[in-house]
């Protein structure tokens, strides 16, 4: 199993057009501290779960350090939000830090939800709370184990920074594993502004990295 040190970041996401993110690093918080934790999910990165306990891997999960190889940014999208569609919304209070491949050849992304304000936090703090993230953490998991394919949650790191909403609760991040975090927005905030180069840039970006196979197809894009 590897440590946090040993584990090699890269950010293929990073390298297309910054039209599709934009770059910013985490906020740190004061005095963060581990909630809770998946093994499985570590192990998805290979790594031992004794890591999970020291300090300089609560200090990275808490967005107070970045490691070599980390290219943090905020991606952007369209998608629904309180019941309607918003054309330009992207990550107001999540931020990807890079992504791992194990020893199986999997990569995954590491993201942090919760880490502080983005170009896209339209007025939010870009925080999450202790509360909404324990609830975010046991649904990706549960959903994990009934075989509904989900983000996974590796782990909840907790801060006693107040941030407010209807009371005055405590922030928290949570940090979620996925193969890719593209999603059917990312495509839809261009077709919204009816630039069609950026969504086939985007969609050969996706095979290229997750679906080689259908490069040599008839139609790719259709089948994508």
């Amino acid at each position: 199993m590897s440590t946090l040190e040993s584990l090699t970041f890269d950010n293929g996401f990073a390298r297309l057009p910054e039209s599709y993110y934009s770059r910013v690093c985490p906020t740190p918080v004061p005095d963060p501290y581990l909630v809770c934790h998946s093994a499985e999910a570590l192990k998805l990165l290979d790594l031992d779960e004794s890591e999970i306990n020291r300090p300089e891997m609560i200090a990275t999960l808490a967005g107070n350090q970045l490691l070599p190889g980390m290219d943090a940014l905020a991606a952007l999208y369209a998608g629904h939000q309180f019941g309607h569609f918003v054309p330009q919304l992207g990550d107001g209070r999540a931020i990807l830090l890079g992504e791992v491949k194990n020893a199986a050849g999997e990569g995954w992304e590491i993201q942090l939800k919760g880490a502080g304000r983005t170009p896209y936090s339209r007025g939010g703090d870009g925080r999450a709370v202790l509360r909404s993230s324990i609830r975010e953490y046991l649904c990706s998991e549960a959903m994990h184990a009934l075989g509904i394919p989900t983000t996974r949650a590796l782990a909840i790191i907790g801060s006693d920074r107040p941030v407010y909403r209807e009371d005055e609760e405590t922030a928290a991040l949570v940090t979620r594993l996925a193969p890719s975090f593209v999603r059917f927005g990312s495509f839809e905030v261009f077709y919204y502004r009816n630039q069609i180069e950026p969504i086939r840039e985007l969609a050969d970006y996706v095979i290229a990295r997750y679906y080689p196979e259908l490069a040599s197809r008839d139609e790719p894009y259709a089948e994508l």
